[in-house]
């Protein structure tokens, strides 16, 4: 489970993925495959958490690394961009986007 906290050194990484309803489910299910079989056994890898919304149009990726390199070699990782080809069939759009934590609360 992610723990937000801007003292910790990792990298967070926040993906968003623009779909319709009717790819919401076959998308999702591409990414819990992905992330149960290949993303969290990758060295470097912290946790992530997919949310969707509620018009299912949208689903955001939450995850943490170690180390900003180690989320670049999964995302480089010949099965990786196997994966994302068909990710990117299902969706309009998707970008990952590496943040820096600058504050948390709660």
């Amino acid at each position: 489970m992610p723990h937000i906290d801007q003292n910790a050194e990792l990298q967070t990484v926040i993906t968003t993925f623009e779909m319709t309803p009717g790819t919401c489910q076959d998308l999702l299910e591409a990414l819990q495959d992905a992330y149960d079989n290949f993303i969290s056994k990758q060295p470097g890898f912290i946790a992530a958490g997919l949310h969707v919304n509620d018009a299912q149009t949208r689903i955001a990726n939450y995850s943490q690394w170690r180390r900003r390199e180690d989320f670049q070699a999964m995302l480089r990782s010949d099965e990786m961009r196997e994966r994302n080809r068909k990710i990117n069939l299902l969706c309009r759009s998707f970008e990952p986007v590496m943040y820096d934590v600058v504050q948390a609360y709660g």
